[in-house]
């Protein structure tokens, strides 16, 4: 499990492509206590560390996860959101996250405002139903707070901080995004969803 609270970024060092899956070796912030075999959110995209040699950590990838997140994108060199996995007795100061990706959001637009900044996201249309204002969601695995919502775009507000820890600052519109609803929000839209059609049976 994860908060979405980013503790840092990493750098995509070397990409092998092999038959089956494609191995990341990525630098991340802090591998201390990290065995392998633990699992790290890398853009929200929850990876499992297969080799660890100092700061520099191997993660093989699975086509599924290339088509359905940002991941198959990434490059050496690419910049990328780092969170370890939740402990017991870890403060939880976001929400939780089980880095499962559910689609890809387009940004549409990024407007700075003072030291922060606005964006825009696109969200696919099976995701629509999930996307309410003040309700959470995790973009690139930051926790977030949804502002206003029409015809399927959300605007988010960007604090300094969040731009100073994350790769947020550097996207560019037409820019594609990893997007995960939180779980809670999932179960009440489906429990919702299967009472309506229980009455309508």
């Amino acid at each position: 499990m994860f908060t979405g609270i980013v503790q840092g970024t990493g750098t995509v060092l070397a990409v092998e492509e092999k038959q089956s899956v494609h191995t990341f070796t990525i630098q991340i912030p802090d591998t201390e206590h990290l065995a392998i075999g633990a699992s790290v959110a890398v853009d929200g995209a929850c990876l499992t560390a297969v080799r660890i040699d100092g700061l520099s950590v191997d993660f093989d990838v699975i086509p599924e996860t290339l088509e359905r997140t940002t991941l198959g994108q990434l490059e050496k060199g690419s910049s990328v959101n780092i969170e370890r996995s939740l402990k017991f007795g870890d403060e939880i100061g976001g929400h939780l996250l089980s880095g499962h990706i559910m689609a890809t959001g387009l940004l549409q637009s990024r407007v700075e405002k003072g030291e922060g900044m606005d964006f825009k996201i696109l969200v696919p249309a099976d995701l629509r139903k999930y996307v309410m204002e003040k309700g959470y969601i995790a973009i690139d695995g930051i926790s977030l707070t949804i502002g206003s919502v029409h015809e399927g775009v959300f605007s988010i507000h960007i604090i300094p901080e969040t731009l100073r820890l994350t790769t947020l600052g550097s996207k560019l519109v037409g820019d594609a995004v990893n997007l995960e609803i939180d779980s809670t929000t999932q179960t009440i839209v489906s429990t919702v969803e299967r009472v309506l059609e229980e009455k309508r049976s």
